[in-house]
This record gives structure tokens, sequence and C-alpha cells, in this order.
């Protein structure tokens, strides 16, 4: 099942309610600000802090 990118105009960042960007390669969604890495099961996003994991940018 594929994720809904339309879902990103409508979700946010549950701990400081900022955007996520798709990482369509590693299924995951991604807050830049707080460094948090969402995972996306079955293309359903779960977007809970404790579920999220440490986002290192490979910038």
């Amino acid at each position: 099942m594929a994720f809904d990118k339309k879902l990103l105009e409508i979700v946010a960042c549950p701990v400081c309610k900022g955007k996520l960007e798709y990482l369509k390669d590693k299924q995951l969604l991604v807050c830049k600000a707080d460094k948090l890495a969402y995972p996306i099961e079955d293309g359903i996003p779960v977007l809970l802090e404790n579920r999220a994991g440490e986002y290192q940018s490979e910038e």
C-alpha cells in the first residue's frame, strides 16, 4: 500500500506541529526541526513520539 502524499498537506509533527518531509525510499516522515523520523507502516504514518527514531540528515 502506498503512502498518500496528499496527507502531507494536513499532517504535522506531533512534537512541534511543524512540517514533515516524506522520504519515499525509507518510508519515513521526517521532522527536520526536531530531528525525528516517523515510520510509515502499510501506507499509514505512525505519528507517535514514542515510535519516532532519531533522524540524521545526510546533507
